[in-house]
């Protein structure tokens, strides 16, 4: 419950932000409260409900013109769909990580062509080794995406996402 959805002034979400950082924004008058979780909040003078969901008061015009997408753990769990590459198994963003398919130390890159969602138990069997060396195969090849996923699917995963998000998230 540390976490709050911020949505564009149209409604579109852009990312999660702290609860503390979503109290500053409304005590500043930018943004308005859409949801909210039960759990409060003190201060001297104050009793407030944690934010969980707030709406931006004026539109930020979001920059659409990168052609390549930014190398990052939570953009990687979006490209595989947040699925093990080696088993299948669908997961939770807390149970993933992610594997060099060529070990680093057998001079493997960080890259979008090298990395892939892993679950820990095969990531844990493929260890400092290539997938054929162990027995392994990948669900598909990795690549870098050549666009961005749909936001919410980028940002998000079903499977952690507090229910009263949901609405604004997965349309």
């Amino acid at each position: 419950m540390s976490q709050t959805l911020l949505l564009n002034a149209t409604y579109e979400p852009l990312q999660v932000v702290t609860w503390q950082r979503a109290v500053r924004m409304i005590y500043q008058d930018k943004v308005e409260v859409l949801e909210h979780y039960s759990r409060e909040i003190h201060s001297v003078t104050i009793v407030m409900k944690v934010p969980s969901v707030v709406r931006l008061r004026h539109y930020v015009r979001v920059r659409r013109s990168h052609t390549q997408v930014k190398f990052s753990r939570q953009n990687l769990f979006a490209r595989d769909k947040f699925r093990c590459q080696y088993c299948g198994q669908r997961l939770a963003v807390s149970d993933l990580t992610y594997d060099h398919v060529i070990p680093v130390a057998r001079g493997g890159r960080k890259s979008w062509e090298n990395i892939v969602t892993s679950c820990i138990p095969c990531n844990r069997k493929k260890a400092n080794h290539t997938p054929e060396e162990v027995g392994m195969r990948l669900l598909k090849n990795p690549s870098a995406p050549a666009s961005f996923p749909a936001r919410a699917q980028l940002l998000f995963s079903r499977m952690q996402t507090p229910t009263c998000w949901r609405m604004y998230i997965f349309s």
